[in-house]
């Protein structure tokens, strides 16, 4: 009996491994860039002189600054996903326009998208574009790791219970 709950307990904790370096890759990338771009704005390169790359970077952070977070994460998702040619053109046109002064850089619908009022005009995250889609992949594996941790709780405290009668 006692194996089975080394058994038990080892796999709750191999699960809360694997999520906790989950949760650590993702944010570390984000750390590693937004660290990036606060050194651009800090030495003040001057727009000529950087590239496409960075001024991506400058984007994504000038857009974590307007919306951070799970908002963050729903919006790029609604303008393509993560690595999708759309949502880099997206984040590069920001660093134009919020870094560089290139107003004419970003569209009025994208603006418009960027200050809450929808993709198609109606307002609000979710509405417009991609209706309530506001979940993306990470999103959905976060969820299933946690029932999975719970059900191995319960698991966990259903034996204990059955072998103290």
């Amino acid at each position: 009996m006692i194996n089975k709950y080394k058994i038990y307990l080892i796999s709750f904790l191999i699960i809360g491994i694997l999520a906790v370096n989950i949760a650590i890759f993702a944010s570390a990338h984000g750390e590693e860039d937004f660290a990036q771009a606060e050194e651009i704005i800090k030495q003040k390169i001057s727009c000529s002189n950087l590239s496409e790359e960075q001024l991506e970077i400058l984007g994504e952070y000038y857009m974590e600054q307007m919306h951070p977070g799970e908002l963050h994460e729903q919006m790029d998702e609604m303008m393509g996903g993560e690595g999708s040619a759309s949502l880099k053109q997206i984040h590069v046109s920001m660093g134009k326009a919020f870094y560089c002064g290139e107003h004419d850089a970003m569209s009025t619908g994208m603006m418009s998208m960027m200050m809450g009022r929808g993709m198609m005009g109606y307002g609000g995250m979710g509405s417009g574009m991609m209706q309530n889609y506001r979940y993306n992949n990470l999103w959905a594996l976060t969820w299933v790791m946690a029932l999975l941790i719970v059900m191995l709780i319960v698991i966990l405290i259903y034996l204990i219970i059955k072998n103290k009668k």
